[in-house]
């Protein structure tokens, strides 16, 4: 596709002829259909829908197993239960992201050490990894978030940290589509979890997947996901499975519904054509504001495939208005942004409850000062990047 770059883009009036929110959830008629043939079969709940998901996610990533669960968050959880750690043992995760995942290392009875991350791409290097293990005494496992969609070397982080790949969850909340060099995310380590929240590039409204090639991990969390139980209610229902079950080992309810796995299984089928148009926005993005010198543009990885789940940008300390009220200038001309993220270590309950370096988190901390993340999904027109552009540009060439 090819895209017209004008230097300092024009807004057509004083305000877009149109809201732009920050992100939108498309549900299409493909998926409506096929949730209305849920709901007419009698059966809603762990079943059909939800083993054929799994199947097409799989294969998707190119895992051998995927299991269905609630969120990411609680994909994280039972992920890292299923690697039988010592109760208190430390798990090393980025400071610059979500709180969930911060939360899964807790209510799996295990202590967050947070790392610093680079101040150009809020993620942390080798230099942040090996710091911050010597800081902790070491470490027992790791959670590596792949923020934005800017897909982390996994194995290179593991390797700082002085972890095999059986130690190692990601967090890919916003990763589905993305790739490490050749590999695909989600194929990489001993478990991948993945986000169908709302604004995610593949949107049910809630949900999660965690992809894996361990099989007897995969058994285990199919068991943990649903209060432990050796058989969910789909196989204790079916012919001569007989209603006998046993719980070995405490669990969580997270199961996921085949109401969410019809959405689910409908927008996979499109996902490959949404992340094209994802990866055409962020370029657009790209040709506009390039030479508007205060605001940074979101790196790009050495290699592999970015996600395009945020396109975050750089407010410098050049830029006519600070970050927070430009938040809240262009809200007035109708766009809608958000911060990804407070970073942990600046929140009470983390802050509190975590491992800190001793000399602070500096490159996280410069990040959130400066974040903002523009609206980028499938659902925006040329014309809604424009005009976002255009409101920078005005903006920024008000004093």
């Amino acid at each position: 596709m090819s895209v017209e770059t004008p230097t300092e883009p024009r807004l057509a009036g004083a305000l877009p002829a149109r809201q732009i929110p920050f992100a939108r959830t498309v549900i299409g008629p493909e998926a409506r259909s096929a949730v209305q043939e849920v709901l007419e079969s009698g059966w809603v709940t762990t079943g059909r829908q939800v083993l054929a998901f799994e199947a097409e996610l799989a294969a998707h990533v190119r895992a051998s197993r995927a299991v269905a669960v609630s969120s990411c968050t609680a994909g994280i959880e039972l992920a890292l239960r299923g690697l039988g750690l010592a109760p208190g043992s430390r798990v090393l995760m980025s400071t610059d992201t979500f709180c969930g995942a911060a939360s899964a290392i807790a209510h799996a009875g295990l202590v967050p050490v947070l790392v610093d991350v680079d101040p150009v791409t809020a993620l942390p290097t080798a230099t942040h990894i090996r710091a911050a293990v010597r800081a902790a005494g070491g470490v027992s496992a790791m959670v590596v978030v792949h923020l934005g969609g800017h897909p982390v070397d996994v194995e290179a982080a593991a390797d700082a940290a002085g972890l095999g790949l059986d130690r190692v969850i990601e967090d890919a909340a916003h990763a589905l589509g993305a790739e490490v060099g050749p590999r695909r995310v989600g194929s990489i380590s001993r478990a991948t979890c993945f986000s169908f929240y709302a604004t995610k590039n593949l949107a049910i409204g809630e949900g999660g997947m965690v992809t894996t090639d361990d099989e007897e991990l995969a058994d285990r969390l199919i068991s943990l996901r649903l209060h432990g139980m050796s058989k969910d209610a789909w196989r204790r229902y079916l012919p001569g499975a007989g209603w006998r079950y046993d719980v070995a080992e405490d669990g969580l309810k997270a199961n996921l519904t085949d109401v969410q796995a019809a959405v689910g299984r409908a927008q996979l089928r499109r996902f490959d054509a949404d992340q094209a148009r994802r990866a055409e926005v962020a370029r657009r993005y790209d040709s506009q504001l390039a030479g508007l010198a205060s605001i940074s543009l979101p790196p790009r990885p050495p290699s592999g495939r970015h996600a395009w789940h945020l396109y975050a940008v750089r407010i410098r300390p050049d830029y006519p208005l600070g970050r927070d009220a430009l938040i809240e200038r262009l809200a007035q001309l109708g766009i809608g942004t958000s911060v990804h993220f407070i970073p942990l270590h600046r929140l009470t309950w983390h802050g509190r409850t975590s491992v800190l370096p001793p000399d602070g988190l500096p490159g996280a901390d410069e990040v959130f000062d400066e974040t903002l993340s523009l609206p980028c999904d499938q659902n925006l027109t040329d014309d809604d990047v424009d005009d976002v552009c255009a409101a920078l540009w005005q903006i920024g060439r008000s004093r």
